[in-house]
């Protein structure tokens, strides 16, 4: 079967410990891109009769296995980094200085499982030049342009897609199946699609991530990470929009810097970093499913261990009062954005370990227990809209909002959600209740005002809180109910 991964791989070697593997992977990688920014500079200078034959033809790395029916793993208790179908297997890898950890756990994973070598190679994928040199097209002549096309490969739309991880992508007679939800050059598309939204390097992406659409969440974080990094010693840094970096001074010793921005970018992102990757990223994404879709895309391909929507919502029940919780256990989606990606009649399911987490964080930082926590977080389904004005549709709207039993409306908690399921990360939601249109309680300017001042930032710690407590224990976050029956090894 070995044959069928030369079919897509040159210089293919067996390799049977993962850090081995990994450093191969960094091997091929590094050399290559480095080759490809010495090319690069000698365009750019017109030293084009200086440059060294092949240039252009620089491969991602890739990885292959081939495991037969005496290697399979008989635990069906995994949810990822197992094989459960003998066969061959491959995927195209990249930027091993941001997935070193990441690719060395989930081959180390299948070395484990399966007592057979992983095959690493150079790809038959060359690896764009924007992907390497970001700035390579940036305000370049179309002659320029027209000159590197000449030389180096440009992104190429029509493999760069999402169809392994929506499960319509078949692989053809003698291909690979996928070892990887994403391949290299999908990966390597929203890794620069990342800054230009968020304004920060992806390095400094965490793996858990809050999602919200409210600046004064912004400055609840902002002010909770100064004093984290001030007093404690949980997380190492403060980094914000521009890459400013501001160092917990107790256990770090890199310096302050970075240059904020004129103006923030469309979603702003803020992290606490934490050392070993599991601090928190908090994202302002603005209001709308196609935003939420948008920043979820692409955060994806980072593998973060979870994300939570922290946001406001209208309550549907009388009981209800403003600055009440709702914590969302199912999701009625209107909002349309991924109706092509993940039909309306796939369920989306509640993820029990984020759903405890959730509620623990409420009645630990409430203080409040049993009835009295019952009446201020209500739990039920959300309804997500595409549409702001919602409440002008008031004869359509209500049949739905009855029929679906929905407690709150919103614009984005079941797009994260179905974008959680289709990526396999795990996802939640706790709205606050801001207003109950329906009942006569409009939001206005001094009713939002009050009920900002009151609930804000207890909603920010309730959030880190539960990503706290999942970090604590991430080996039961990751549900065998996210994965398919065919699915790539790769978490």
């Amino acid at each position: 079967m070995e044959t069928i991964l030369q079919n897509y791989a040159s210089d293919l070697a067996p390799i049977t410990d993962a850090s081995e593997a990994v450093a191969r992977i960094t091997e091929i990688y590094e050399g290559g891109a480095e080759s490809m920014r010495r090319a690069h500079e000698l365009i750019a200078g017109g030293a084009t009769d200086r440059l060294p034959g092949g240039v252009g033809d620089v491969p991602y790395p890739f990885i292959g296995i081939s495991v037969s029916p005496s290697d399979m793993q008989t635990d069906t208790r995994l949810s990822f980094g197992v094989l459960h179908d003998p066969g061959v297997y491959a995927t195209t890898l990249t930027r091993p200085d941001l997935f070193a950890d990441y690719y060395r756990e989930q081959i180390g994973l299948l070395l484990a499982h399966h007592k057979v070598p992983v095959w690493i190679g150079r790809s038959k994928r060359p690896m764009p030049l924007p992907f390497v040199v970001a700035s390579a097209t940036a305000g370049v002549s179309p002659s320029r342009l027209r000159e590197m096309e000449e030389y180096f490969a440009m992104p190429d739309l029509g493999v760069i897609d999402d169809a392994i991880a929506n499960g319509t992508r078949i692989p053809q007679p003698g291909e690979p199946k996928p070892l990887a939800l994403f391949t290299a050059e999908r990966v390597d598309f929203s890794l620069h699609r990342l800054p230009h939204y968020t304004g920060t390097s992806v390095k400094y992406f965490q793996r858990f991530v809050l999602l919200t659409n409210y600046q004064r969440y912004v400055e609840a974080f902002r002010a909770f990470g100064h004093k984290s990094i001030e007093e404690g010693e949980d997380y190492a840094a403060l980094v914000e929009p521009g890459d400013v970096y501001f160092p917990n001074r107790r256990i770090n010793d890199s310096p302050q810097e970075g240059e904020a921005p004129q103006y923030l970018p469309q979603m702003p992102a803020y992290h606490l970093v934490r050392r070993d990757g599991n601090g928190i990223t908090l994202v302002n994404i603005g209001v709308g499913p196609a935003n939420a879709k948008t920043i979820t895309d692409h955060i994806a391909v980072l593998r973060p261990h979870c994300w939570i929507m922290l946001g406001h919502c209208a309550g549907l029940r009388r009981t209800q009062v403003l600055g009440d919780y709702v914590l969302a256990h199912a999701y009625a989606r209107d909002d349309r954005v991924l109706d092509a990606d993940v039909p309306p009649t796939v369920p989306v399911p509640p993820i029990a370990e984020v759903q405890v987490a959730l509620q623990d964080a409420v009645a630990r930082v409430t203080g409040l227990r049993g009835p009295d926590l019952k009446t201020r977080m209500r739990t039920g389904t959300v309804y997500t809209t595409d549409d702001r004005h919602w409440e002008m549709r008031y004869h359509e709207l209500y049949p739905r909002l009855y029929q679906t039993r929905a407690i709150a409306v919103d614009m984005e908690s079941a797009t994260l959600a179905a974008n959680g399921y289709r990526f396999r990360v795990s996802y939640g939601t706790l709205l606050c209740v801001s207003d109950k249109p329906y009942h006569g309680e409009l939001k206005t300017k001094d009713a939002a005002d009050s009920f900002y001042r009151e609930r804000v930032r207890q909603h920010l710690v309730i959030g880190v809180e539960t990503m706290r407590d999942l970090a604590g224990n991430v080996d039961q976050l990751h549900s065998r109910k996210l994965r398919s029956f065919d699915e790539p090894a790769f978490r």
